[in-house]
């Protein structure tokens, strides 16, 4: 009994350690997993070791790929001369749901945060300039998070990519000051990018 209880809490102790999830929902999530299925329960165990075994950053954007390149860098029918640089995978995901978007992407993985001691390193600045510097995009869209991290991380990518052949945007402030990408709704994404300025 007491290794079930062991097993049941670190079901539950796991759920708590995700972002946004309280105890009480990590104990609900753990019971319901408890109450499923055996065949969906493992196929959902599944799932997280696959992505965890299988996933790697795209060696082109950085987005998450299975293989070598991920499926938007392999999609022809993107607009191959557009680039929207964002902070993290997640940032992606919600601009591609938004679904207006055609172009290409570069994950930036971080972002500049001088309170929490974080500079560039770690941040893919290098790739990112050598993709622009080989001439095919005519605009680059910074896609930061509206907030001064955000403005922070911009400032460094436009630094980064200065004098290159290239014309700088940033996504209008219809998104809210301080919220980031992945909160905002569609309506909002859609504004932004239509609404996007010169930097």
């Amino acid at each position: 009994m007491a290794d079930k209880r062991g097993v049941v809490k670190r079901l539950i102790d796991g759920f708590a350690d995700l972002p946004g999830i309280g105890r009480r929902t990590a104990e609900r999530l753990a019971y319901h997993v408890l109450n499923m299925p055996k065949e969906q329960a493992l196929a959902f165990a599944d799932a997280i070791r696959a992505v965890k075994e299988n996933l790697r950053p795209c060696r082109t954007c950085f987005n998450l790929a299975e293989g070598e390149q991920c499926d938007i860098c392999a999609d022809s029918r993107r607009d191959q001369t557009v680039l929207c640089v964002v902070e993290q995978v997640r940032d992606l995901l919600a601009l591609e749901q938004a679904g207006n978007f055609r172009g290409l992407y570069h994950v930036l993985q971080g972002r500049v945060a001088p309170l929490e001691g974080k500079g560039i390193d770690g941040l893919t600045l290098d790739a990112l300039a050598a993709r622009v510097s080989q001439g095919q995009f005519r605009e680059v869209i910074l896609g930061t998070t509206p907030n001064v991290e955000g403005d922070a991380t911009a400032l460094v990518v436009a630094q980064r990519l200065e004098g290159l052949p290239v014309e700088l945007t940033r996504l209008a402030r219809g998104l809210t000051v301080g919220a980031s990408l992945e909160q905002a709704n569609r309506e909002m994404l859609v504004d932004a990018f239509a609404g996007r300025r010169k930097f």
